[in-house]
């Protein structure tokens, strides 16, 4: 799951993303690739600001936060550019200690909610990384491909029209062996498949209104239709094919079952985490939402 940006990212300290003139607003056109540095240690020190360091490590922090992200950018000049901005970031931080902005109490509790809620996103990220197996993920998908039923899918092309008079004289034209494509570019009104001669590609009857899905999925491929009227008008309908819609691959469903399962696991963590509390709600909190009643409760 995405980690938290520092509290700062809105603020004054991320003038470099925003600002003319400053390191990150001006960067240079994209170089020539350079032959890649040895990697370096998290402590590895770049740049010392009043003494204070600043480590490889740091700057990798800050190379996750999406709020710097430098699309186009290549890795050289982005590291050369968070090391310009943990300057300025250093240099303020520095000043707003001397401020004593540090020893402001709604600092002290923005802080402490930060806080919170970085282990909370390190917590959950390093759990769902246990869970999230490829073992868990194949699980999950043969599960899913299981209680999948088999969905018919046509392919078809189509031309609309303003009235049916006109439907019945282009489908006169059809079915006397003109080709479908060309009279689709003449004389079809919708502007998003007029360009492909009428194709709609593969659809599944739920996909299309009801009077255009019930034509198509009753006709044998290869036939032109009699004008069908919908709320868009008055259409001519050629199927191409028809097939049993083929049951998606583990390689095309794994982002989403990845997805699935690390919002499962960190739900039914942070549930067990509630369970296993002892959660006391004062008189000075909120009330809760009204909420319909179990069954089980209901007299």
């Amino acid at each position: 799951m995405p980690t938290l940006s520092p509290f700062w990212r809105n603020g004054a300290l991320a003038l470099g993303l925003m600002l003319p003139g400053t390191a990150l607003a001006q960067a240079p056109a994209a170089a020539p690739a350079a032959t890649p540095a040895p990697a370096q240690s998290p402590d590895t020190v770049v740049a010392k600001v009043n003494g204070a360091p600043i480590t490889a490590g740091d700057l990798a922090v800050a190379a996750d936060d999406p709020a710097l992200s430098l699309p186009g950018v290549d890795e050289a000049q982005k590291k050369g550019l968070l090391v310009d901005y943990m300057v300025d970031l250093k240099i303020g931080a520095q000043a707003a200690e001397k401020a004593k902005i540090a020893d402001n109490p709604d600092f002290v509790r923005k802080l402490a909610y930060f806080r919170d809620k970085l282990l909370l996103d390190e917590y959950l990220e390093r759990e769902a990384k246990k869970a999230v197996t490829p073992q868990a993920e194949r699980a999950l998908y043969d599960e899913t491909v299981k209680a999948m039923k088999p969905e018919e899918e046509v392919h078809a092309r189509h031309i609309l029209v303003e009235n049916e008079a006109e439907a019945k004289k282009i489908a006169a034209r059809l079915k006397a062996g003109e080709d479908f494509a060309k009279v689709a570019a003449e004389t079809s009104k919708d502007p998003g498949s007029k360009a492909e001669g009428g194709d709609l590609g593969w659809f599944t009857k739920e996909r299309m209104v009801a009077p255009f899905a019930d034509a198509a999925f009753k006709m044998e491929a290869g036939k032109i239709s009699d004008p069908v009227k919908t709320q868009f008008g008055w259409h001519v309908i050629k199927v191409e094919e028809k097939r049993t819609k083929p049951v998606p691959s583990f390689d095309e469903m794994k982002e989403q079952v990845e997805a699935y399962l690390t919002r499962k696991t960190q739900q039914d963590l942070i549930t067990k985490l509630r369970e296993g509390a002892k959660i006391e709600k004062t008189a000075a909190a909120p009330a809760a939402p009204a909420t319909a009643p179990k069954a089980d409760e209901k007299k």
